[in-house]
């Protein structure tokens, strides 16, 4: 069974109201809610053998393994707690609470003799044998309860290391600094720095620790630990009580002397039951006993401790409820964007009605143009222009038809030839007529000279028409992306974070895919409908083209008649000067106008032909992929992805694999839930201490100050 040992050694420590309260704080902790929170403690802390775990040992009145040194390795958490059932529960509190095997280790024990095997076990689990780590950042959590405990939470740090050994590397010296600084920089720990006699202090690393993180010592009380070590009358005791007296390293709660127990022997005399009436005798006696008997002694320590603790809880329970506040109030957000639980198929499928309603909303207004909803953001800013996919596609087809109309032909007629430059090849007309002729005589039928076959139009066609797939296919697969960025926008917006993703990899995903598959093809059925048929316009634009090409020619013909007559104008009648003409010199100027070769001729008519039905097939193909393409097989079909009827057309499996929570979704809830009721709990006890009589009794307190805090 447990060692019993007095109530008196700790009930002075604890009222009755605060019992309650720090119950409370000590659910908040074994809920792991320090890693967020700092709560009110005692952090016992010291340089390497300095004794600090005799004075942990003292406070509680609870046995520990000071001659083994077991406990140093990681700290160490004492709760102890009054409860109706007597027990001991040892576990492990990792300091990443995803550490695995580690929330596993629970041990019950009858008494302390098993103690140090247990660590031994606890060491192993925290990896410290078995890296070859010589200390660990998780906290051995001690937890004694009893009718006759009194209620009060201790943390024994690792003692601070001067210089890494052969036992203890460089990395284990930064390692346990680390971890005692963590703890004592929480602003509600009180700390207990332990200072031992037996070395010079200004030499040990607690004391310049202290001050450096509690510059002010409002929440720091110095201990002095083995004073019997000391040559009586020599100036080293006379150093150390100054020291205690507050004149040498000053601290605003002041100093306190302890005598050990003999750690080394462990004697009868030296058990605990004994330990006060030693330490008396030695204080009642010698240089120490001119130092107040409030500063000496472990009953004069329960008491400035209690009124230590008292001054900080009523410090620090206004923020400690504003804090709490603030977290529960996080943490009931964070719940609120998991949604509703979803646990059967109809609760599911229900969710999905309620997102299908909201996303074809968004979706048709989005189309139509209408930006009137709290989901569009500014236009100004990239995601909102993405949420308006009207203006997208208006824009994105505009930029379609300009590169078409710049880059879309095979061939441009240039004045200077650049043969090798990307499309379009700048090429002259007489080079163009050349490979028009060339064209003629590899596709040349039954047509007499002079006369071209209308399939040569088509040819030159399907050539110069030939980068249109390469634009157009490009397009479509650019608006197609704007249109999946879109689509994830409304559903994270419909959907909420939780279902959102999975809704859009299980439904949208391969819905999209298919809509860019449908897409490519009728892309290119657009595309075959100009390369595998025959030209075929019935257009007025195209005969007047071909008429403004007659006209062209006409007009050349006029242009040599006057300037061989020297006329301003051919038009009407008119008598021409008595001057001697060349007659055959005219009508070679005419033959070069008219041309003589028939078959050049016949080359530049099926040019002219060729770029006047190029002009109106291209303006079509624009207006089909925008059309056919993108308003039919893109846009049309987006709200029916997710419309009331596929919703209700879909496979159970699919409807619980999208809407249904997932095991990473139902542990967040479960942990959600469980620490909001925790933070209420300790939310509604913390602000009903506020108003009660503790506050009256915390107010006393602070009025009359820390006793043998000494100036």
């Amino acid at each position: 069974m447990v060692r019993s040992f007095n109530i008196e050694t700790l009930n002075e420590l604890c009222s009755t109201d605060q019992l309650e309260l720090l119950d409370a704080i000590d659910q908040l902790r074994l809920e792991g809610i320090d890693h967020y929170i700092s709560l009110p403690q005692i952090i016992v802390c010291g340089d390497q053998s300095s004794g600090k775990s005799s004075v942990l040992e003292a406070i509680s009145g609870v046995p520990f393994p000071v001659k083994s040194n077991l406990c140093t390795c990681f700290p160490t958490e004492l709760v102890l707690r009054r409860a109706h059932d007597t027990g001991v529960s040892v576990s492990i509190t990792p300091e990443n609470p995803s550490k695995p095997g580690v929330h596993e280790f629970h041990e019950e024990l009858e008494g302390f003799e098993g103690f140090p095997a247990l660590v031994e076990k606890a060491k192993v689990i925290m990896g410290i044998s078995q890296s070859g780590k010589a200390f660990s950042k998780d906290r051995l959590r001690v937890e004694i309860s009893g009718p006759d405990r009194p209620h009060l939470t201790i943390i024994d740090m690792p003692g601070l290391i001067h210089s890494e050994t052969k036992s203890q590397s460089a990395e284990d010296v930064k390692l346990v600094r680390d971890v005692v600084e963590t703890y004592m920089t929480q602003s509600r720990s009180v700390i207990l720095a332990v200072v031992s006699a037996k070395n010079d202090f200004a030499n040990q690393i607690i004391l310049n620790l202290a001050q450096k993180v509690d510059r002010r010592g409002s929440r720091t009380m110095g201990v002095i630990t083995k004073p019997d070590t000391l040559v009586k009358g020599s100036g080293s005791e006379g150093l150390y009580i100054s020291l205690a007296g507050n004149n040498e390293v000053n601290f605003a709660l002041g100093w306190h002397v302890l005598k050990n127990l003999d750690s080394e022997t462990q004697k009868a005399s030296s058990l605990l039951a004994n330990r006060n009436a030693e330490e008396a005798e030695f204080f009642s006696q010698g240089a120490w006993k001119q130092l107040p008997s409030s500063m000496l002694g472990i009953n004069e320590l329960r008491k400035r401790l209690s009124d230590v603790l008292l001054r900080q809880i009523a410090t620090e329970l206004p923020s400690l409820i504003r804090e709490i506040d603030l977290k529960l109030n996080g943490s009931r957000e964070q719940l609120k964007g998991l949604g509703q639980p979803r646990c059967t198929l109809d609760e599911q499928r229900l969710r999905l009605l309620e997102i299908s309603q909201q996303f074809q909303l968004l979706v048709e207004r989005s189309i139509n143009g209408t930006y009137n909803h709290a989901f569009f953001e500014d236009a100004d800013t990239d995601q909102g222009y993405k949420q308006r996919i009207r203006a997208v596609i208006q824009n994105t087809n505009k930029e379609f038809a300009e590169r078409l109309l710049k880059h879309g032909h095979r061939r441009e007629i240039s004045a200077a030839a650049q043969p090798f430059s990307t499309p379009p090849e700048l090429i002259t007309r007489e080079n163009f007529l050349n490979h028009v002729q060339t064209i003629m005589q590899r596709t040349r039928g039954r047509e007499l000279p002079g006369i071209f076959s209308s399939m040569v139009v088509a040819d030159l066609f399907h050539q110069q028409s030939s980068p249109w797939e390469l634009i157009a296919q490009g397009h479509v697969t650019k608006i197609w992306i704007a249109v999946e960025i879109f689509l994830k926008l409304v559903v994270t917006y419909a959907a909420g974070s939780s279902i959102s993703k999975s809704l859009f990899d299980n439904v949208f995903q391969p819905a999209l895919k298919t809509l860019h598959e449908n897409a490519k093809v009728k892309t290119a059925e657009l595309l075959d409908s100009h390369r595998q048929l025959h030209p075929i316009t019935y257009n007025r634009e195209y005969a007047e083209t071909i008429q403004k090409l007659g006209y062209h020619h006409k007009e050349a013909v006029s242009s040599v008649i006057r300037n061989f007559f020297s006329l301003a104008s051919i038009e009407g009648s008119q008598y021409v000067s008595e001057q001697r003409f060349e007659f055959t010199t005219l009508v070679d100027r005419l033959a070069k106008v008219t041309g003589t070769d028939s078959e050049r001729l016949a080359a530049s008519e099926a040019l002219d032909r060729m770029n006047a039905y190029y002009d109106i097939a291209m303006k079509r193909f624009v207006d089909d992929v925008a059309t056919e393409v993108i308003e039919q097989k893109l846009l049309a079909a987006l709200s029916k992805i997710l419309s009331p009827v596929a919703v209700f057309s879909m496979h159970p499996d699919l409807v619980e694999r999208v809407a249904g929570e997932s095991q990473e979704s139902r542990k967040k809830r479960e942990e959600l839930t469980k620490k909001i009721h925790v933070l209420q709990k300790g939310l509604s006890t913390c602000k009903r201490f506020v108003n009660s009589q503790l506050q009256a009794d915390l107010g006393i307190i602070l009025c009359r100050g820390t006793p043998g805090g000494g100036g």
